[in-house]
């Protein structure tokens, strides 16, 4: 498949971010990243206005940024991938609205192994899946 950016159809999309973010997470890990995605999508506002959008919004997802190395990884994956494969199958009942959101309707996360960022403090944490930390950062805690 030849990827050309951006990218329109919305399986292709998320299933790409939730791969390129947490395939080393596993099946929840992803789930995750695209419960992120979806929650962002469902209130449309500086972060994209739909999931093909919001995936690829500057600066959001690490995946995307040019000098990231899983970019390149995630613009050239194939179905032959087992957990790429995985991602698609969850992207796909997100897009049909199948999936349900293990987050509690976080729309920000990062990997707690690193710095703490600015975002986090003082705002509404939700869970942690893997090696992600949730939150509710431009949402309020009533998820409106």
């Amino acid at each position: 498949m030849t990827i050309t950016l951006p990218i329109t159809d919305s399986v292709q999309a998320a299933s790409r971010t939730a791969w390129g973010e947490a395939r080393g997470e596993g099946t929840r890990g992803m789930q995750a990243v695209l419960n992120v995605i979806g929650n962002r999508a469902k209130h449309p506002g500086w972060w994209g206005h739909d999931i093909a959008g919001v995936c690829q919004a500057y600066a959001q997802f690490s995946c995307w940024d040019a000098s990231d190395p899983n970019r390149e990884k995630l613009l050239t994956v194939s179905d032959s991938d087992m957990q790429f494969r995985e991602a698609q199958g969850l992207a796909a009942c997100l897009v049909n609205g199948r999936l349900s959101d293990l987050t509690g309707g976080a729309d920000h996360y990062y990997d707690w192994r690193g710095q703490r960022p600015y975002w986090a403090q003082g705002r509404f944490y939700k869970c942690t899946i893997g090696h992600h930390a949730f939150y509710r950062v431009g949402l309020r805690g009533d998820g409106t």
